[in-house]
């Protein structure tokens, strides 16, 4: 992948691929709620198996009945297509 930051128009045409994200402050965002805390900490970690199979890290917040997802490639200081390849992973297991 080329980690060169999305145009707006690269970005909105992304987003209409992607299941419930968002473009906020130069991340993709997302937030899912679960029933409890253990569901929301085993879908944490297959993000997690994820991110390193795709050695590109999400900050995750979570916590009892929700995770909350924001994807940026730091050294671009925005949305690249890896931001997006991995959003879209991320949907498969949703």
């Amino acid at each position: 992948m080329k980690r060169q930051l999305l145009t707006p128009d690269e970005l909105a045409a992304a987003l209409t691929q992607l299941n419930g994200w968002k473009a906020t402050d130069n991340h993709l965002t997302k937030r899912l709620e679960f029933p409890n805390f253990a569901a929301a900490l085993a879908f944490v970690n297959k993000v997690a198996a994820l991110a390193e199979a795709a050695d590109h890290h999400p900050d995750i917040t979570f916590g009892w009945g929700y995770a909350e997802l924001n994807l940026t490639t730091h050294d671009r200081g925005g949305v690249t297509d890896v931001d997006t390849a991995l959003a879209a992973k991320i949907d498969q297991i949703t």
